[in-house]
């Protein structure tokens, strides 16, 4: 398998234009003001190559970057594609502007990430929450069910649009094409939030990708699956349901006016690479992860999540019938260099991608045997984290509640009141609470079980957890 990125040249427009500006060096009098010296700072700056004056000229007249668009558009089957330097934060938040009007209602998977429901505040959109269906025998998220998406539908028939995750946080994943047929039989665009997917439908042992599943429009982060830089993402969509003037407004509006060549032309990589070498490079890493979870599965106790709903190139394993705790299995982890995804005292969650070598993965395999082995305890039942669980209770809409006049209160004391913030316990960055939902005793319990296993809590005020800003009454 080639090794050298110039194997790509040709068919990477964007790569091909990092590639001549650092073969035939400018002097240029723009920005960025390192000017392509690295003695200032140091080779942090290494690579850093603007789009305006350097992959394209200043009026962009050679006009990579539609190329390149183009090609990945043709790729996944969109009639639309827009590459951004903000990660699928940046897609998520453009795509919200585009189906939807202030005042319309949606329809918001509840195990979205925050930056969908900052998307809802800026748009002006009210949700209508749906809450995928929770495993009780490992506690984890399933995908929305194509009845409780009618049910939510039926409950809101003037919504514009069903904006759902696939596939989740740890590696879950839904019948995207029935939740299609529900959303299209209403009329409505379904859009899916692809972060941790850009990798499928490019091998046969992986689920299509939302796209070719029937979806409206997909958000994938090509910084999460694919070797691009972190922030690169795609903002991809067929205009039969999408407006193609909205969503290109949305997405201008939503981005960097600076956008940064190096990560641009590292999305056009890891599209031709995908393209050319995809079904090659995942198939060994496949084989390797299924491998993994046989050996994982033989520990007593120990659930290590498969099947046909689960990504196979996710490795999760879910801790407490072994007794053992998460966050001591990650410190055993990183003492041998091998820090992965997610841990809390329940969950690991280790991210394989095309970069990863069987040999890696047979590794982790070994040293995760190792540590829960040396970290059992007394079997503990499994709990279904309020991450998962809480029903929103919503009293106004999110971006009424974010501009509102808020207040600090001691967490005890906000229980009642009205959220102005969101608060979301990372990992997994699913919010418990958004703007405009009441604080319920569930909320706050679930806020405090998430700090007891491990994790932290963030986007609030407050990271301790001891207040809340909510709405002055």
């Amino acid at each position: 398998m080639p090794t050298d990125p110039r194997h790509l040249r040709g068919v990477a427009p964007l790569l091909d234009a990092w590639l001549r500006f650092h073969e035939d060096a400018p002097t240029p009098f723009t920005i960025p003001g390192h000017k392509q010296r690295h003695d200032l700072v140091g080779d942090v700056v290494a690579g850093d190559v603007p789009l305006y004056a350097g992959l394209d000229t200043m009026k962009l007249s050679r006009g990579v970057v539609a190329e390149a668009e183009g090609r990945a558009a043709r790729l996944w089957g969109a009639d639309l594609c827009r590459f951004s330097v903000g990660g699928s934060t940046h897609g998520n938040q453009a795509l919200a502007l585009t189906v939807g009007r202030p005042g319309d209602r949606v329809v918001v998977a509840r195990t979205l990430h925050r930056s969908m429901l900052l998307g809802l505040v800026l748009a002006g959109l009210e949700p209508v929450w749906v809450r995928p269906e929770v495993d009780a025998a490992h506690g984890l998220p399933l995908g929305v069910t194509a009845s409780d998406l009618e049910a939510a539908l039926a409950a809101a028939p003037d919504a514009t649009a069903v904006l759902i995750g696939d596939p989740s946080y740890v590696g879950t994943v839904g019948d995207v094409g029935a939740l299609a047929a529900v959303s299209h039989a209403h009329g409505i665009p379904l859009v899916v939030d692809a972060a941790w997917g850009a990798h499928f439908g490019f091998h046969p042992a992986l689920p299509p990708h939302a796209l070719a599943a029937g979806a409206d429009a997909l958000v994938t982060s090509a910084h999460k699956t694919l070797p691009a830089w972190s922030q690169g993402a795609l903002l991809l969509a067929r205009s039969r349901r999408i407006s193609r003037a909205r969503f290109d407004a949305a997405v201008d509006a939503t981005a960097t006016t600076s956008p940064a060549g190096a990560i641009l032309a590292s999305i056009d990589a890891s599209r031709a690479l995908l393209e050319r070498d995809g079904e090659a490079l995942l198939g060994p890493v496949v084989e390797a992860v299924a491998a993994a979870r046989r050996r994982l599965a033989q520990l007593t106790g120990l659930v290590v999540l498969d099947g046909p709903a689960v990504d196979p190139m996710r490795l999760v394993l879910v801790l407490p019938g072994t007794g053992a705790d998460g966050n001591e299995v990650e410190a055993d982890l990183l003492a041998r260099g091998m820090p992965v995804e997610m841990a809390d005292r329940d969950t690991i969650v280790a991210m394989v991608t095309l970069a990863d070598s069987p040999e890696r993965v047979e590794d982790l395999a070994v040293a995760l045997v190792e540590s829960v082995q040396g970290r059992r305890g007394r079997p503990r039942p499994v709990v279904v984290s309020g991450v998962w669980a809480v029903d929103p209770v919503p009293a106004m809409s999110p971006r009424e509640a974010f501009f509102a006049e808020r207040e600090s209160v001691p967490v005890e004391r906000a229980v009642g009141r009205v959220s102005a913030e969101i608060v979301a316990p990372y990992p997994p960055g699913i919010p418990v609470l958004a703007p405009g939902e009441v604080v319920t005793v569930d909320v706050v319990e679930a806020l405090r079980a998430a700090r007891a296993s491990g994790s932290r809590i963030a986007y609030a005020a407050d990271p301790s957890g001891h207040t809340l800003d909510v709405v002055v009454e």
